[in-house]
């Protein structure tokens, strides 16, 4: 099958979409594709063996537009968060919402579930990663502190031990999970990082920024070991896939690149989209990839 663009929704959102996530419920196999946008809503569908997208859900009840979304390890319950410094918790099998989180004047940027989905992380421009509970909707007294800087980006690795957070001034900040400490700072970029992503293993670290890179880090180590140039403007989005062979990136520039993680290579550039090109993310076993852009659509491809 190779690179091919195998459906593109046009008119997803009645605005830019900036978010989304991919999931498959362990609950009835369906594949749940998040999306957040600018028109204040949020949107599940789902993906069909046809290649196509259905529309399940519109969840409403942000009043501003949607910054980040994220689905959860089981594929079941998904998460939002909007400019109304609102972070919302939502059934993806029933269109249910389950929490809604007042996280404070400007205390909610990208939202992550941890991977046992028992909280969810979120970064603030005060310059802290705050944690809640799922459960309780209750933030949890562990904060971790990211020295005053705005936490842009967020990724937890796998085993739930370490989290990775991107911040405005291009610096990287690894964190212990269980106490909380900066264990490795890395020296970044040299503008803000817009997304970072752990390798499936936990053994590497790719981040997108606004000074049109992508870049490849050893976690152990801390070393960085590829600086990739390619894309025209600001790396909005960045996710590896499952199998740890190939990563992807999305741009400004208004393209998608599939890149080899062995070779540093780029294997394909889609050009479909219209606009800036905010998130993409890979279908829970590796062979699809979703793009959402500011021209309102959603775009799914075969990688395999």
């Amino acid at each position: 099958m190779g690179y091919d663009l195998l459906h593109v929704q046009e008119n997803a959102h009645e605005d830019a979409i900036w978010s989304v996530a991919w999931g498959k419920s362990e609950t009835n196999n369906v594949h749940h594709i998040l999306t957040g946008s600018l028109d204040d809503t949020v949107k599940t569908w789902e993906y069909t063996a046809e290649n196509t997208l259905h529309e399940q859900y519109i969840f409403e009840g942000h009043s501003l537009g949607i910054v980040s979304v994220d689905i959860n390890q089981t594929g079941t319950n998904g998460a939002s968060n909007s400019l109304d410094s609102h972070i919302r918790l939502w059934n993806l099998d029933t269109g249910e919402q389950i929490q809604s989180i007042d996280a404070g004047p400007v205390n909610a940027w990208t939202v992550i579930y941890s991977p046992d989905s028992q909280f969810i992380a979120t970064g603030t421009q005060t310059g802290k990663i705050l944690l809640y509970s799922t459960t309780s909707g209750e933030k949890l007294s562990k904060e971790l502190d990211s020295n005053g800087k705005f936490t842009m980006c967020m990724a937890i690795r796998k085993d739930g031990k370490q989290l990775a957070g991107g911040s405005i001034d291009g610096m990287i900040r690894l964190y212990d999970i269980e106490t909380g400490a900066i264990t490795t700072t890395l020296e970044g970029h040299a503008m803000p990082i817009r997304s970072i992503a752990f390798s499936d293993d936990g053994k590497f670290l790719i981040t997108g920024s606004d000074d049109c890179h992508v870049k490849i880090y050893e976690v152990q180590t801390g070393d960085l070991i590829g600086t990739l140039s390619g894309h025209g403007s600001w790396v909005l989005s960045v996710a590896f896939s499952p199998d740890n062979k190939n990563f992807a990136s999305s741009s400004s520039d208004k393209t998608v690149k599939i890149w080899n993680f062995d070779s540093k290579e780029c294997q394909h550039t889609f050009t479909n989209h219209k606009d800036q090109v905010w998130g993409i993310k890979y279908s829970p076993n590796g062979n699809q990839l979703v793009s959402v852009s500011e021209d309102k659509s959603i775009a799914i491809y075969s990688c395999v």
